[in-house]
């Protein structure tokens, strides 16, 4: 790729640069081989410069900026279409790789086929997912929370509180209505009683062990 400001003659393969106020010549050179555009826009060349033949270099990267712009803004009818074109080709590469296993001879040789065959159905199948993907995007419910002045917070869609108490704390003082009365009369006096005890009489056989 050779870069020029103003070439004597139109080169195809030439990059036409455009000088900017406030950026030397080598900041703005600098700016263009390293642009996503210029690096992507080489790679798509290379890989169908054999199919396609030559294309103008400039005008390419210009087609390439505006595609990568063109959904930055928003638009992904490019990214739909592309996505809707591979379906297409991934779906043909594994009908041609299955056709292709079935006139084999040898096991390895089918099985190396229909290996590749089912990438390719697999490849087409996740297309066909991420195309689905951006036609309808998911919906995602997430649960709101109301934050007021201060330390409070109030939570929406939340099981409502039960008023009624079921379970009395263990903290709770009694009370005369649900227990009995307590005995408030004074402590009653020691009773002595008759701390001789009679000896025990002695039962036949009471020394065995």
């Amino acid at each position: 790729m050779a870069i020029s400001k103003k070439p004597k003659k139109h080169n195809p393969q030439a990059l036409i640069v455009e000088n900017e106020k406030g950026k030397s010549e080598h900041r703005r050179l600098a700016e263009i081989k390293l642009s996503s555009s210029v690096l992507n826009t080489l790679t798509t060349e290379a890989f169908t410069k054999s199919l396609l033949g030559e294309i103008d270099f400039t005008e390419a990267v210009v087609v390439m900026k505006e595609k990568t712009e063109k959904i930055i803004a928003g638009d992904l009818s490019e990214l739909e279409s592309t996505l809707a074109a591979q379906v297409v080709s991934l779906n043909a590469i594994f009908t041609s790789l299955a056709r292709r296993s079935m006139n084999c001879e040898y096991l390895n040789q089918v099985e190396a086929n229909l290996r590749l065959a089912l990438k390719a159905q697999a490849q087409c199948a996740r297309s066909i997912e991420v195309l689905a993907a951006l036609k309808n995007p998911p919906i995602v419910f997430a649960k709101q929370a109301n934050i007021a002045n201060g330390h409070q917070q109030i939570n929406n869609n939340q099981s409502p509180t039960h008023a009624e108490k079921t379970i009395k704390s263990s903290n709770e003082l009694l009370s005369e209505a649900d227990n009995a009365p307590l005995d408030t009369r004074g402590t009653p006096e020691t009773i002595k009683i008759n701390q001789e005890l009679a000896a025990v009489e002695t039962v036949d056989g009471g020394e065995d062990t």
